[in-house]
């Protein structure tokens, strides 16, 4: 069965895209990048959450974008384009979460605005957008997105969990197991980072044994 679904997924490009940028170029296990938000926000799943989204949103959008211009874009000045269109994309989520999610927005503080420097953003329009199709970049930036949220998500479950005793605010463990502070603080965010990578790295040398 599992061969099956991998020649599937061989056989199906777009199928193969989103799937390299879910597991091969994940932003945190498969790329290191965005650490510096990823270690920031992850102390609690909502804030993880909004910043993921926040964050997807404009990927996939920037994707689009420089793949529909890629032809025009000179390139002495793609970076500058780059630049320009991804700030005009973060400002307009910024707003968004100001107006509809402000209590989310003071929590993430100047983060959102940081994610114009996010290495993800620039990295995945340089390395896939500018030399391929609308559709395909449109799938890698999904893909690459969903890794994104998924690591994210991931840490900050075990980290609110373990460290607050919540998940989404709502307590869990307040009777019977004593909240470990030191995931909350960032100390905590590296050991809980260092961890997830680990796992993942020995779920990946396993799979690859087997294949």
């Amino acid at each position: 069965m599992k061969t099956v679904v991998q020649n599937f997924i061989k056989k199906n490009k777009k199928m193969q895209i989103f799937i390299d940028g879910v597991w091969h170029n994940n932003p945190i296990f498969g790329m290191m990048l965005g650490l510096c938000s990823t270690l920031a926000v992850t102390n609690l799943m909502s804030n993880a959450l909004v910043m993921s989204l926040s964050v997807s949103v404009v990927l996939i959008a920037n994707s689009i974008i420089i793949s529909s211009i890629r032809k025009i874009i000179p390139e002495k000045v793609r970076m500058v384009a780059y630049m320009l269109i991804v700030s005009t994309l973060v400002i307009t989520v910024d707003l968004v979460l100001k107006i509809y999610t402000p209590d989310a927005s003071k929590a993430l503080g100047p983060y959102v605005a940081l994610i114009i420097t996010n290495c993800i953003i620039m990295g995945r329009a340089e390395a896939f957008a500018i030399n391929r199709t609308v559709y395909e970049s449109a799938v890698d930036g999904l893909g690459v997105g969903v890794g994104y949220t998924f690591s994210l998500m991931v840490i900050a479950t075990f980290r609110e969990f373990l460290g607050f005793g919540t998940l989404f605010g709502v307590a869990i463990t307040k009777d019977f197991l004593p909240p470990m502070s030191l995931l909350t603080v960032p100390p905590g965010a590296f050991f809980m980072l260092g961890v997830f990578i680990l796992v993942i790295n020995i779920i990946r040398k396993v799979n690859k044994g087997e294949s």
